[in-house]
């Protein structure tokens, strides 16, 4: 079954942002990785220091859900508040985030799509055609 989270996008500021949450939820960020620690095949070499050292990727649980985020950087473009969100669905399978992806993405932008990534899973990324921005993530390595 398909499990849906919230994602939300920074623009220089998320370190900062799930420290404060962490503060008043309390729990462990289990993981917290910035864009320099990327691999160069997968663009980090094309970064800006600053850029480099911006949050690419944070989680914070909160009772069932996973708080998600990330920076912005030069490539993806300053956030624009209010559209600063997406909304991740973690699926079980291969087949199922590619039907998740295909139907939803059916009619909007589907500008990642579908693929293996540096992370160990297989993931995309998509604005419907209602503008909702989304992201479907297999985790191949989860038990």
């Amino acid at each position: 079954m398909a499990t849906i989270n919230p994602y939300l996008i920074f623009n220089g500021n998320c370190e900062a942002a799930f420290l404060f949450y962490q503060s008043v939820f309390g729990g462990e960020i289990p993981y917290m990785g910035k864009f320099n620690e990327m691999s160069a095949g997968d663009g980090s070499g094309n970064l800006s220091e600053e850029d480099a050292n911006r949050i690419m990727h944070v989680c914070l649980p909160i009772g069932d859900v996973m708080l998600m985020g990330s920076d912005s950087n030069s490539t993806s473009g300053d956030v624009v508040f209010g559209n600063n969100f997406s909304v991740s669905v973690n699926v079980e399978s291969k087949e199922e985030a590619d039907r998740i992806f295909n139907g939803l993405s059916a009619g909007g932008n589907a500008y990642m799509p579908m693929n293996d990534t540096f992370w160990g899973a297989y993931f995309g990324m998509f604005t419907d055609k209602f503008g909702i921005n989304w992201m479907v993530n297999f985790d191949k390595n989860a038990k």
